[in-house]
């Protein structure tokens, strides 16, 4: 028994009930690019292995239990019932229909020493005809596409796919994890209001249900976690968080924190910390995948750049602290660059203010591979996801925040950019689904 403290009031269940992770676990994909095939391959290399997990918290990281003098700090996974990587069985949807393989090769993430060991694997999956217009994500052409009369038709076709895929691979559980495209820039209304609103919605084709949702609404119907690694609204909606209560579901989201707001969420906090005033903060990307064409588009753009432009003002509260932060500047760029591909460079500008007034500059130059940034995130979130559901959690998942650059919090809830304490809140819930003390760092107790 791994504990046999109660958690606290709400969803989650005494650690003794969370069910062990038996069986096969379906990783689906909605989107079969460069991010999905980087993970796939990367998790098949592990597997036979080729190569180390680096960047993932379940395979990497340890967890302190207890004071610090106890030396008790085991892997996340050797203390949490994860899935075991051998379980993982992967699935996607792709308007393109290229196998993995094909996919991984013309995304150029994966040199061919990489990719070739774990050919067979990879050229065995085939996406299924995706749900998919161009009216939301207009730089792609695809001609491996579902039809339906209505969007709720093709929901049901991926609630069909989701049974056909849990049956064929004999799976006892799945996750799904957004990896597609960031769809044109909605605002939330009275579509999405309740779930009433949201299906007539979806019988008269309205313009207000993109895609992702109806992924997002078939996995939940289905009972299968969802995890939105784009910027898209999708499941942060009324209508979806009441279905995904309801039928006892965990979700979160939204958009991979991959790159330049990565470090926005490092360098901000210490900023703040230590009182120093912020001017302004200009960031620009040059990025050549499918993601910088699909961002080329102004409205698709909108959508990334919402997400983007949250994290300062969230970290920073200027309401709180106007002589610092009032009407400081914050610019986003991304431009399409082909020869780039997959290897995204950002560029900071932040512009400080110290001492008297006096203004001091910070220059950032990252050159990052959004990819593998980004694979290990899509494990981690399928691996927790599924740990959640199984410790009895639904709705959204705060302690995921960690991952994500627009985290979903409960209406009315101010969500936390700040990584570290992102990253306190993570571990701190592992501790208590699993029955340990909460880590407070006070450490008074050493010195008594």
């Amino acid at each position: 028994m791994r504990g046999s403290s109660p958690a606290a009031s709400g969803s989650a269940q005494r650690p003794n009930s969370i069910a062990e992770p038996t069986g096969r676990l379906g990783v689906l994909t909605p989107g079969l690019g460069a991010v999905a095939t980087t993970f796939m391959a990367g998790v098949e290399s592990i597997r036979r292995g080729l190569s180390q997990p680096i960047g993932s918290l379940t395979q990497m990281a340890t967890i302190r239990l207890g004071k610090r003098t106890d030396n008790r700090s085991p892997l996340i996974k050797d203390f949490t019932p994860l899935a075991s990587l051998e379980d993982i069985v992967f699935g996607a949807w792709d308007p393109i229909p290229d196998d993995a393989l094909t996919a991984a090769r013309k995304a150029g993430v994966l040199e061919e020493k990489h990719l070739g060991p774990v050919a067979d694997m990879l050229s065995s999956i085939r996406p299924m005809p995706a749900v998919f217009d161009q009216k939301y994500v207009t730089r792609i052409n695809g001609t491996n596409v579902k039809k339906g009369k209505t969007k709720r038709d093709l929901a049901e076709q991926l609630r069909q796919d989701i049974r056909d895929f849990k049956a064929q691979n004999k799976l006892d559980r799945a996750v799904m994890v957004w990896c597609a495209s960031t769809e044109i820039f909605i605002q939330p209304g009275s579509h999405h209001a309740t779930l009433e609103q949201f299906e007539k919605a979806m019988d008269r084709n309205d313009a207000a249900i993109a895609p992702s949702m109806l992924y997002a609404y078939a996995a939940i119907m289905e009972g299968i976690p969802f995890a939105n690694g784009a910027p898209n609204l999708t499941v942060d909606t009324p209508a979806l968080l009441q279905l995904a209560n309801d039928r006892g579901v965990p979700v979160s989201g939204k958009d991979f924190k991959t790159g330049q707001t990565w470090m926005k969420t490092i360098v901000a906090p210490g900023i703040k910390a230590r009182m120093l005033g912020l001017a302004g903060w200009y960031s620009t990307n040059i990025l050549g995948n499918r993601d910088g064409e699909v961002l080329d588009d102004p409205a698709s753009f909108k959508t990334k750049e919402e997400s983007k432009l949250s994290v300062l003002h969230t970290i920073l509260q200027p309401e709180q602290y106007p002589a610092l932060y009032k009407d400081f500047s914050h610019v986003v760029r991304i431009n399409y660059y082909p020869p780039r591909g997959d290897n995204k460079e950002g560029w900071d500008n932040i512009d400080i203010v110290g001492w008297m007034g006096y203004p001091m500059q910070i220059k950032i130059n990252f050159l990052c591979r959004d990819s593998i940034l980004a694979a290990p995130i899509v494990l981690d979130l399928a691996l927790f996801m599924d740990f959640a559901h199984r410790a009895g959690m639904k709705g959204i998942q705060e302690w995921l925040s960690f991952y994500f650059k627009s985290p979903m919090a409960a209406p009315g809830l101010q969500p936390e950019h700040d990584l570290f304490i992102q990253q306190t809140k993570l571990k701190n819930t592992l501790r208590h689904l699993m029955g340990e003390d909460q880590i407070t760092h006070l450490g008074l107790e050493y010195y008594a």
